[in-house]
């Protein structure tokens, strides 16, 4: 009885960490590619053409560094079906910056690297909030150090490859329904206490590395038509950990013990393709599709050292699948110093209604951007800004209160309700070209 309602409990947790292994990716990996949406895997943006795509670093002379920093911030409500009030998630700005060098170093070889920030958003909810049990917070830093080679084996083709040395790090917080674990106390341990107690606070933290590759292609298939294609390989993360409980009533410290606890992030493999065309001397405009492999997350498991119980573990279905996104993007060449970018993409979401919840209400998205490249000398600054409009998406299914859900008459609080979400990006890139 005791593991049953601790692994209940815990289940919190793994229901948290799904908001890691979803499409919360940051594609902003560089002010002039936001600009386009993008849709740069065709023709080169500089330095930051190492992210999406490295076969393009062949057209990117001598050496040259580049960094930057994208402004997101997200506004989130929810609409309560208990209610009919709307409640606003705490939202933040985040800053997930980038940096890259290149060195070509003959006609036919370019190295480069990147250091970068590819998952790296928040959700965060009141204490209070509805759905506080299934989850208040979610934050995670993760850093990509990607090292490259690409080599122009003709005039019309270049291949590169890479290699991917990921770190994660993880903080995950939900707050534990206190009174109804004291109802469920079996009575060799005192219980049931009868009386209401105050919400405990869960917090699991914990990181790792992951190891994973990347490929790339370029094709010109004449001088104004290009084709380029780029492959990210999953990269699968074990985070170590731990996991605590705080102001817990003396009573229940065999329910709610801290304890070591380790989990998988999996992050998705992804396949980028996209076909430039010069369409007159000053304008280049591109298209492209991204698929992304979230089949990968389709269990979610949290292996626990508990410290009367030994080693157990509870895994959680996640069900989410694979996600096509398309988009279209342009540079216009005003003169020698300036350009303009603009650019719109579409992607779709990657949870079922099964398993959609508030940490990360992951709907279909439009973004749309606009940017400009300003040249002067050995030196390029780039700005974008984004605008991510995303569907409203209602949650309807059972996913609430673990605890709540085992008490006959005890609501769950499942936060159902109807989602919205919008995203707001500003990005900025300084490059040098030595």
């Amino acid at each position: 009885m005791i593991s049953k309602i601790f692994l209940s409990i815990v289940c919190l947790v793994s229901l948290a960490t799904t908001a890691f292994g979803s499409g919360y990716g940051v594609f902003t990996q560089g002010a002039s590619g936001l600009g386009q949406a993008n849709a740069v895997v065709a023709h080169p943006t500089g330095p930051s053409s190492l992210y999406f795509n490295p076969a393009l670093l062949n057209d990117i002379p001598g050496r040259q560094i580049e960094i930057g920093t994208t402004a997101v911030y997200v506004d989130r409500e929810v609409k309560l079906d208990s209610t009919g009030q709307t409640e606003d998630a705490d939202n933040s700005w985040n800053f997930p910056s980038t940096l890259y060098y290149t060195h070509e170093a003959n006609e036919k070889i370019t190295a480069g690297i990147g250091i970068f920030f590819p998952f790296g958003l928040s959700s965060e909810w009141d204490d209070d909030y509805e759905g506080r049990y299934i989850g208040t917070s979610v934050e995670m830093f993760s850093m990509n150090i990607n090292p490259v080679f690409s080599y122009q084996v003709t005039d019309r083709l270049s291949l590169a490859a890479g290699l991917d040395f990921v770190y994660v790090d993880t903080d995950l917080r939900a707050m534990v329904n206190q009174t109804v674990a004291g109802l469920l106390l079996p009575p060799a341990l005192g219980g049931p206490i009868n009386e209401p107690l105050p919400d405990v606070r869960q917090k699991y933290t914990g990181d790792g590395w992951g190891l994973g590759y990347n490929l790339g292609a370029l094709f010109k298939a004449t001088d104004r038509v290009s084709i380029g294609m780029t492959y990210r390989s999953k990269v699968d993360v074990d985070i170590d950990g731990d996991l605590s409980f705080s102001h817990v009533d003396p009573r229940l410290t065999l329910l709610l013990p801290n304890s070591m606890a380790t989990s998988e992030v999996k992050l998705p493999a992804q396949f980028v393709a996209g076909i430039a065309t010069q369409i007159t001397d000053n304008l280049i405009v591109e298209v492209g599709a991204r698929w992304e492999d979230w089949d990968s997350n389709k269990v979610m498991t949290l292996e626990l050292e508990l410290p009367f119980l030994g080693q157990s573990s509870i895994s959680q279905p996640r069900d989410w699948h694979s996600t096509w996104a398309y988009n279209i993007g342009g540079n216009y060449r005003v003169n020698k110093k300036v350009a303009i970018n603009f650019g719109y993409l579409y992607g779709e979401n990657a949870v079922p209604k099964s398993t959609f919840e508030p940490l990360f209400p992951d709907t279909d998205a439009h973004l749309f951007t606009i940017g400009t490249d300003l040249t002067c000398g050995t030196w390029t600054l780039s700005g974008a800004f984004g605008y991510e409009y995303h569907e409203s998406r209602d949650k309807n299914n059972a996913i609430g209160d673990p605890l709540g859900s085992q008490v006959a008459g005890m609501p769950v609080n499942t936060a159902n309700g109807e989602y919205n979400t919008d995203i707001y990006l500003i990005a900025i890139s300084l490059g040098y070209s030595f």
